[in-house]
């Protein structure tokens, strides 16, 4: 196994992104949003947009690579790549695929983006209208339990249960949330703070687990980062974040149909963690800024647990508002404001942040951040986590 891994071969060399917008309101088209985060991704970078040749992608992006290396005029287009699994689940695991190209000599530049404008097509987590359902959805929807809120409350419901788990979790999750995202002029609750009193105020939106808050925001814009090996790394215009670990998949029976997981309470991360720990060469303690998909905070909490930060009867201890905020937080969580207050791009935008923790860049920076966390998709399947560094990490 020695020398398999991607530890140190690769590095994020460039970030880029555009206007975040609510859902609905871009005046672009999402072909266009992309084009515009990857230039922004490559100027970030100093490198030509021609330079590019590899792509990855994850979830079913509409924005194919063969029309954008025509669009950028990339003269040979050398590897693509799409992950599969919905939602955020898939967006560590994007990055992961993206090293892995370029570790293995099939690519020398990719790029791992995302674009989405809702309002051009259906909206995500809304009722399907197709005429015929199949797999979970067949058992599901004569039940009425159609979006993902509802699936997913049932194993945050079962998780809680087991454990103890008081509601004061979720809430200080979210409300770190939207405090890092004061502090962030690209977010788009930048300016709507959010106090304890609002939060519980706020309505159900499915009980007993999820309010308004707990929520991911629905928005438009796009996200993109750019990889390339170490060596050229080091030469390019940016501080380097050098991928250490990415992991996949998830534990047994994860996709056993209809939810009827043997570990029904769970984030699907059990098995992946362990492995990310093992390639990364790190421990939890090491950890200094955590970035963990937020589809509602209930996953947050799954998550945080399965990769070994606290145990699952410690979540009412561990998750305090003063815990998770930066600068001096125990684990500073989701610090530009993650999918509930920065924006959701279906998880890249965190990635990115974890980039911007590792250079010193954050509009909520960690003291001396020197390894960033990312975990990507709790409850779905397959998920994935991934453990950027700085240079003296390797």
């Amino acid at each position: 196994m020695s020398g398999r891994g991607i530890r140190g071969k690769v590095a994020v060399a460039g970030i880029g992104e555009t206007t975040y917008y609510k859902h609905g309101q871009s005046p672009d088209a999402e072909f266009v949003l992309a084009l515009r985060a990857i230039l922004r991704a490559a100027e970030d970078a100093g490198i030509s947009p021609r330079e590019i040749d590899g792509f990855a992608s994850y979830a079913n992006d509409r924005n194919e690579p063969s029309r954008i290396a025509a669009a950028l005029g990339i003269p040979d287009l050398r590897f693509s790549n799409m992950q599969w699994g919905g939602g955020g689940g898939g967006v560590a695991a994007a990055v992961g695929n993206g090293a892995a190209a370029v570790a293995a000599g099939l690519a020398d530049c990719v790029v791992v983006y995302r674009a989405l404008a809702q309002g051009q097509f259906r909206r995500l987590g809304a009722a399907l209208p197709d005429p015929t359902v199949s797999g979970d959805m067949a058992y599901l929807a004569p039940y009425g339990a159609l979006s993902p809120a509802q699936r997913f409350a049932m194993q945050a419901t079962r998780f809680m249960h087991d454990h103890g788990v008081e509601h004061g979790v979720l809430r200080a999750i979210a409300m770190a949330s939207y405090q890092h995202a004061q502090a962030n002029p690209r977010a788009v609750m930048h300016g709507r703070p959010l106090d304890a009193e609002t939060y519980d105020n706020s309505r159900w939106i499915v009980e007993p687990v999820n309010r308004l808050f707990d929520c991911c925001q629905e928005n438009d814009g796009a996200a993109a980062l750019i990889l390339v090996s170490a060596e050229r790394a080091r030469d390019l215009r940016q501080p380097p974040a050098y991928l250490l670990a990415a992991a996949q998949g998830s534990d047994q029976r994860r996709g056993a149909p209809v939810m009827n997981a043997p570990d029904f309470g769970s984030g699907s991360f059990n098995t992946v963690a362990p492995r990310l720990y093992e390639a990364a060469g790190v421990a939890p303690g090491d950890i200094d800024v955590v970035q963990a998909y937020e589809n509602f905070t209930t996953g947050v909490m799954m998550a945080i647990v399965e990769h070994g930060f606290c145990a699952a009867e410690e979540c009412n201890d561990f998750f305090t508002l003063e815990n998770l905020t930066a600068p001096a937080g125990r684990m500073p969580l989701n610090t530009s404001g993650g999918n509930l207050a920065e924006c959701y791009m279906h998880g890249l935008g965190l990635q990115l942040e974890a980039v911007r923790q590792i250079r010193g860049q954050s509009c909520n920076q960690v003291p001396n951040a020197r390894l960033a966390m990312n975990i990507a998709g709790p409850m779905v399947t397959p998920v994935s986590s991934l453990i950027m560094g700085s240079e003296e990490t390797l």
